[in-house]
C-alpha cells in the first residue's frame, strides 16, 4: 500500500492525466472511491477532493448510467502540456540556445495579477532575476506563451527570446536566480523512495505475472505524483551551469526506469476496475 503523505486531489489528478485521458476521460465516483482506496485514500477524502477539483473547472459531473466526473475540455491543452514537460523534459537544455525571458508590470490595483504571475511563472521554471523579470531556457517560450494567453495574463506581459552577453559570471549568478537546494531536497526524497522499489522490481522474473497490475498500480500513481512537480521547478538548466553534485540525472534515471515497467500495467488495471478496454 501506499504511504504517501501526497494529497487526495493531486493523486486524482494523476489517475485522471495518467489513464482516464486514454480510457474516454470519465469515471464512475463508486469506481473512483475503489481505485483510490488502493492508495490508502477513504471515500470522503476523495469526495472532498472531487468538489475542490470541480470548483476550479477541472472535472465536470456527468452521468453515464452512474453518478461520475470527467475531465472538463478546459483543461486538457493544461494536462498536454503536462505530458511534454514530464516525459518530453528529460534532457538538460543546450546553452546555445538561449533564454526566454518574461518582463512584466502590474498596476497595484490589480495586485492579485501580480502575484498570480509570480506563482504561475516559478511553476513553469522561471526564475527571478529582478522584480519584474524571470527568465527562463529558451525551450520554454511556446509553454510561457500558451499559459499567459489561457489565463488572460498576457497583456501585463513582454516575452522575449534572449541570449546572455556579459558581465557576471553566469553559473554563479543562475544560482541566485533558482532554489537550487529546494529542489536537489525533493530530487533526493524521490530517489530516497523510489530507488528501494526500482531494485525489488528489478529482482522479480522477467514475465508479465512478475508484477501484478494492481501492485504496479499503487506504486505508479504515488511515484508519478511526486515526480511530475520536479520538471516544473527544475527547468532543465544547462549541465554547465548546474552544481557538480546535482542529483537530477540520476533521478531522472530513475523515474523512467519505474516508468517503463509500472505505466502499461497500471493502465491496464485500470481500465479493467472501470470495465474499459485499454488503448493500444
Amino acid at each position: 500500500m501506499s504511504d504517501s503523505p501526497l494529497r487526495p486531489s493531486s493523486l486524482i489528478n494523476t489517475v485522471y492525466g495518467a489513464f482516464l485521458r486514454r480510457l474516454g476521460g470519465w469515471i464512475s465516483i463508486a469506481d473512483l472511491i475503489t481505485l483510490m482506496s488502493e492508495l490508502d485514500v477513504d471515500g470522503p477524502a476523495v469526495r472532498s477532493a472531487i468538489s475542490r477539483l470541480k470548483k476550479k473547472g477541472v472535472l465536470e459531473p456527468e452521468r453515464r448510467g452512474a453518478t461520475g466526473y470527467r475531465l472538463s475540455p478546459s483543461v486538457l491543452p493544461v494536462f498536454d502540456e503536462g505530458d511534454r514537460r514530464i516525459f518530453g523534459s528529460l534532457e538538460a537544455a543546450d546553452l546555445a540556445d538561449g533564454w526566454a525571458m518574461a518582463v512584466f508590470s502590474v498596476p497595484e490595483s490589480e495586485r492579485s495579477h501580480r502575484y498570480q504571475l509570480r506563482t504561475r511563472l516559478t511553476w513553469l521554471g522561471f526564475g527571478n532575476i529582478a522584480p519584474g523579470v524571470w527568465l527562463a531556457p529558451a525551450r520554454l517560450l511556446d509553454d510561457a506563451r500558451a499559459m499567459l494567453e489561457r489565463l488572460g495574463l498576457s497583456s501585463y506581459v513582454h516575452l522575449f527570446s534572449a541570449d546572455y552577453a556579459a558581465f557576471s559570471d553566469l553559473t554563479h549568478t543562475v544560482s541566485t536566480w533558482w532554489d537550487f537546494p529546494a529542489v536537489q531536497k525533493q530530487y533526493a526524497q524521490f530517489t530516497e523512495r523510489y530507488e528501494p522499489v526500482a531494485e525489488d522490481l528489478a529482482g522479480r522474473p522477467a514475465v508479465r505475472g512478475g508484477l501484478a497490475d494492481a501492485e504496479a498500480f499503487r506504486h505508479y500513481v504515488p511515484m508519478l505524483t511526486q515526480w511530475r512537480r520536479l520538471p516544473y521547478l527544475d527547468p532543465g538548466l544547462p549541465t554547465e551551469l548546474l552544481p557538480s553534485d546535482w542529483d537530477a540525472v540520476a533521478a531522472r534515471r530513475l523515474f523512467q526506469q519505474l516508468h517503463s515497467v509500472l505505466a502499461e500495467p497500471s493502465l491496464r488495471h485500470v481500465a479493467r476496475m472501470t470495465d474499459h478496454a485499454t488503448a493500444g
